[in-house]
C-alpha cells in the first residue's frame, strides 16, 4: 500500500510538472505573438507590411522556441536567463544571424578588425520597432512610452553600430513609443 502511495504521488508530481511545462510554452507562445503584433502595428503604420508580418518568424524555429520557452518567465527576455545559467544562447546565436534588425547582424571580423556596416533605414526602423514592441509585450500593464527609450540609452554603449544609427534608432524609438 505505501508504494502504491508514493507511485501515486511521483504520477501526480510528473503530470504536474508536464503541465507546468505546457503553461510555460504556452505563455511564451503567447508573448512572441503579442511582441509580433505590437512590431507589427508599427511597422505597418511605416509602411514596411513584409517585414511587419515577417518579424521574428525565426523564434518559431526549434532552436529558439524550445530553449526560450525552456528559460521564459514572462519578466524579461528568456535569452538572458539562458546566458545567465550557460554563459551563452543557442536561441540567442540563431536569432541574430538571421534577423537584420539586429545590431550584431551587421557586424563582421576582417583581419582580426572589427567591421562595422551600415544599417539600411528599414532595419533601424524594425530595430526600434522591436524595442518598442518588446517594452510592451514585457511589462505589460506597466508600460509607459519612457521605457523603450530608457531601455536603449542604458544599452547602447555596447551597441556596435555607427553614431549616425544609434540616432536615427533613438529618433525612431521616440516617435514609436507614442503609436
Amino acid at each position: 500500500m505505501v508504494e502504491d502511495s508514493v507511485y501515486d504521488g511521483l504520477k501526480a508530481k510528473l503530470k504536474l510538472n508536464r503541465m507546468e511545462k505546457m503553461l510555460r510554452y504556452l505563455k511564451h507562445f503567447i508573448t512572441v505573438c503579442k511582441h509580433k503584433y505590437y512590431v507589427g502595428s508599427i511597422l505597418f503604420k511605416e509602411g514596411l507590411y513584409w517585414q511587419g508580418i515577417t518579424h521574428d518568424l525565426s523564434k518559431f524555429s526549434p532552436v529558439e522556441f524550445g530553449s526560450s520557452a525552456k528559460y521564459f518567465n514572462g519578466k524579461r527576455s528568456p535569452i538572458e536567463a539562458e546566458k545567465a545559467e550557460k554563459g551563452y544562447s543557442l536561441a540567442w546565436l540563431h536569432h541574430k544571424s538571421h534577423n537584420k534588425h539586429h545590431w550584431q547582424y551587421w557586424v563582421d571580423y576582417k583581419n582580426g578588425e572589427t567591421v562595422i556596416s551600415d544599417i539600411p533605414d528599414r532595419y533601424l526602423k524594425e530595430m526600434a520597432a522591436d524595442v518598442v514592441g518588446a517594452s510592451k509585450a514585457y511589462l505589460q500593464g506597466e508600460y509607459n512610452h519612457e521605457e523603450p527609450l530608457k531601455y536603449f540609452r542604458d544599452n547602447r554603449r555596447g551597441w556596435l553600430m555607427t553614431s549616425k544609427d544609434k540616432n536615427m534608432v533613438s529618433s525612431y524609438i521616440k516617435q514609436f513609443s507614442t503609436y
